[in-house]
């Protein structure tokens, strides 16, 4: 009679190891951490409650620490202290701009990823970031404008115009405007406007010292007035992405099918390049080109609510903002008593993020 020895006995993952391990299978296939409308609104929820803290925390860290007390002072008993002053005309500003300059930056990166299809795409390859300072540097080089409410007009108009050629070129030839090609006319339109605008710059010492200000992506100008220059654009910019979400679906499934499904592929991507004018035009000219925000936030967004554009964009339109505001609030510590740039902050969080994307494996074949 011959025994059978016992079968080796295999340890069970635990329980929380595989949740987890799931969890990040799922974001990085695109299929997102939650799932279900219930989980998705509840983390929506919660990130805007972060958001709201990363406000706070703008309110009162700076060069000059505040408490709350002081900031509802300002408001409530104003005495005209520096205090006041400082809330009132420096910290809630800039607070308020950079939420608009993050909302509008993340709504115009998924925008632009979902019509041109492609995934390291940004506000940037449209050529809005090289219209803007190309009209800035004509601005303060041929009309002398120097204040930042002065050459905002310029600079959005030059990514209007930017993107209307961009969208041109694109268009020419067989087929219409295809991702492929509005890429490579963004790439070339943006590599001839960068050449003329460092072209005049060279040529001219005080916009340089100006434009370089400008270009690096910055805060420290924001002030009510150009807030409320800007609001306008953003709101119909918003509107024009939230209606455009369901377009986009249809899109990511290829143009043949998309066509099949009654979208009208001209139309939707002649209204998404409008919206990302208005969106990133709009918070280039207030606050410089600030990188990697629009591009980075989107795939956060797609990795914890899906590939559903319904909930990409209300992700990014609440993440990018949260982004630019811990990114400005280091900036302003890290370098006491200088303060640095909210665009290099940005750019040295987001390099690492896009040296991930180029390098996953399902982004390798683009």
């Amino acid at each position: 009679m011959t025994t059978q020895s016992p079968s080796p006995v295999v340890a069970a993952a635990p329980p929380v190891w595989s949740r987890f391990r799931s969890w990040f299978t799922a974001a990085v296939q695109g299929q997102g951490l939650l799932s279900g409308t219930r989980s998705r609104s509840a983390g929506l929820l919660g990130t805007v409650l972060v958001l709201a803290a990363t406000m706070l925390m703008s309110l009162l860290i700076g060069h000059e620490r505040l408490t709350v007390d002081e900031v509802h002072a300002a408001y409530f008993a104003y005495t005209g202290s520096d205090t006041d002053l400082v809330v009132l005309h420096l910290r809630v500003p800039r607070t308020l701009v950079a939420l608009a300059v993050g909302v509008s930056l993340g709504a115009a990166g998924v925008l632009v990823q979902g019509v041109t299809r492609n995934p390291l795409g940004g506000p940037g390859i449209l050529g809005i970031n090289a219209g803007a300072s190309l009209a800035t540097v004509l601005a303060i080089s041929v009309l002398g404008v120097t204040a930042v409410l002065g050459y905002v007009w310029f600079a959005f108009a030059g990514a209007a115009l930017a993107a209307v050629a961009v969208y041109a070129v694109g268009s020419t030839g067989g087929g219409g405007a295809t991702p492929v090609k509005l890429a490579l006319a963004g790439a070339a339109v943006t590599a001839l406007l960068g050449s003329v605008t460092s072209a005049i710059i060279l040529r001219d010492r005080a916009s340089l010292d100006e434009y370089r200000f400008w270009v690096v992506g910055s805060l420290g100008g924001a002030d009510g007035a150009m807030l409320a220059e800007a609001s306008p654009f953003i709101a119909v910019g918003l509107v024009l992405a939230f209606a455009l979400t369901r377009s986009l679906n249809a899109l990511a499934t290829g143009d043949d099918l998309a066509r099949s499904l009654g979208v009208r592929l001209g139309r939707v991507r002649a209204l998404g390049g409008v919206a990302v004018v208005l969106l990133a035009g709009t918070a280039t000219a207030a606050a410089g080109p600030i990188g990697f925000v629009g591009l980075a936030v989107p795939h956060v967004a797609r990795a914890i609510a899906g590939p559903d554009y319904r909930w990409i964009l209300p992700w990014s339109a609440v993440l990018a903002p949260a982004l630019l505001l811990v990114a400005d609030v280091l900036g302003r510590v890290v370098a006491r008593p200088e303060e640095l740039q909210v665009g290099i902050v940005t750019a040295l969080v987001g390099a690492p993020v896009f040296i991930y994307l180029i390098r996953r494996k399902r982004l390798a074949g683009l």
